[in-house]
């Protein structure tokens, strides 16, 4: 079944050019075949309305001319006189006289002789009798004297008309304009189609631009013709396109300088960092022999360097990966073992559960799956709950790594940003330890090896992160 009201939308055009098309064809159409209907009925009016004028011209004329030679009272003679003088198809009555020439004197009823006798002027009365129309005319004639004055003589003269000729013509004449309607069709249809054609054409240049600057070609215009509306839409394009153009200039100059400012700053930072690293070791050393007090603000300046150490290091992971000089040096890994090293390395074996059944090999950077699994996995044991679980599975093209905690899990507000640089859930955990591009780095790197990151939330709780990579790729 059709669902509701979806027959009458499905029975007009949705594009553009073809509901031109069919509202320029209905309304030429439609247009002509009222024209042809009005003149039609003009015409036909007017051939009736001639037809009857000149019958009862040519009847009161013969009856004028002949009234003046009667005798009155007038016999029988004199009503076949004037019955004949007046024409075929034609009664003259006077009391109980009746003078007929034709056969058609029973379409006049006592209706129309009652008309004539109580009236002192001409009656003219069209009717349908026998499958045709006829044409009905009645008089009394009127004695006019030297003096002017008119005296019923008593005599009626009726007059009959087949109009059946007229109505063939009006018939031919209905028949002409609707060939002429029908003949107009072809011209409307290449009428409709010239007129869509200029309608249209600078409508498809507008989505043609339209589509070159959402594919992202800023430079796009489309050129103004002549000075209607679509002109004006073409120069508000423009204008907006100008707009855009603009704004992203200096967005990505922006982002350039930030970038670069990233960089350098991150770069410079090294080296005193080292010599503050050198520092904090010594210092670290040397803590275990000082006071409570002492021993505290030691540990928190150790613990605050590292944190800054480990920025400036993802600054510059960063900025390689926005420079685009971040390249793969892959290998064939053993997935399970990689995982077991980065966990056995930061000692969190005892703090994650991995599950590695088997050998699963993949060509992939075996320094960057680590920094991957590390952020993690990281990320996991900051935030979640324990315990944290490591799974590793593959397939004969892909391989996958889940990284499951047992915490409340990421709410829905922060799925969209997770993986956005510096983004923090909680404003509480602004002095938590890492940079807040761990996950940032994490995804970039799955991206360079051609997989796919994704974060959620597991069935059972806790957040959810599965790492997608392909199985064999070249070294670039």
């Amino acid at each position: 079944m059709w669902p509701r009201g979806s027959r009458g939308r499905r029975a007009w055009p949705r594009g553009l050019r073809a509901r031109l098309l069919v509202a320029f064809v209905l309304v030429t159409v439609f247009g002509a075949a009222a024209a042809a209907w009005s003149s039609a009925r003009s015409a036909s009016t007017a051939l009736a309305a001639g037809a009857e004028r000149q019958f009862v011209e040519t009847v009161t004329n013969q009856i004028t001319a002949n009234a003046a030679g009667l005798t009155y009272p007038p016999g029988q003679s004199t009503l076949d006189q004037l019955a004949s003088a007046v024409g075929a198809d034609t009664t003259v009555t006077y009391q109980n006289l009746r003078s007929t020439t034709g056969p058609d004197s029973d379409l006049i009823t006592d209706a129309i002789r009652a008309a004539v006798q109580h009236g002192d002027s001409l009656f003219v009365q069209r009717i349908a009798a026998q499958g045709r129309p006829w044409l009905i005319v009645g008089t009394p004639v009127v004695i006019t004297s030297t003096t002017g004055t008119r005296t019923p003589s008593g005599i009626q003269v009726y007059a009959v008309r087949d109009l059946t000729s007229v109505q063939r013509q009006i018939h031919s004449l209905t028949r002409s304009e609707a060939i002429t309607t029908g003949l107009a069709l072809p011209l409307a249809v290449l009428l409709a189609l010239v007129a869509a054609g200029s309608v249209l054409r600078p409508v498809r240049r507008l989505r043609d631009t339209a589509r070159r600057l959402s594919a992202g070609d800023l430079d796009a215009r489309a050129v103004p013709r002549g000075a209607d509306e679509l002109a004006d839409l073409t120069v508000t394009l423009n204008e907006m396109a100008e707009s855009v153009q603009t704004s992203m200039a200096a967005m990505r100059r922006m982002q350039d300088d930030a970038r670069r400012f990233a960089a350098d700053a991150s770069h410079e930072l090294r080296t005193p960092l080292s010599t503050l690293t050198a520092v904090m070791e010594v210092l670290a050393a040397a803590s275990q022999e000082m006071d409570g007090d002492a021993r505290e603000s030691a540990q928190l300046a150790i613990a605050e360097t590292h944190r800054l150490v480990q920025l400036a290091e993802d600054l510059m992971e960063v900025s390689r990966f926005d420079a685009g000089t971040a390249r793969l040096r892959t290998e064939d890994v053993e997935v399970g073992g990689a995982v077991r090293d980065c966990l056995r390395t930061r000692a969190w074996t005892d703090q994650v559960e991995l599950s590695a059944p088997g050998e699963i090999w993949s060509r992939c950077d075996r320094r960057r799956l680590d920094v991957i699994v590390a952020n993690l996995v990281g990320n996991a044991l900051r935030h979640g709950a324990p315990p944290v679980r490591v799974s590793v599975s593959g397939a004969p093209e892909q391989v996958w790594i889940e990284v499951t905690d047992s915490g409340p899990g990421l709410p829905e507000q922060v799925l969209p940003h997770v993986f956005d640089r510096f983004y923090k859930a909680d404003e509480a955990r602004s002095r938590a330890p890492g940079s807040g591009l761990g996950l940032a780095i994490a995804l970039e790197n799955t991206l360079l090896h051609g997989g796919e990151l994704t974060a959620g939330n597991a069935s059972g709780g806790g957040a959810r992160f599965v790492v997608r990579l392909p199985r064999g790729r070249e070294d670039t």
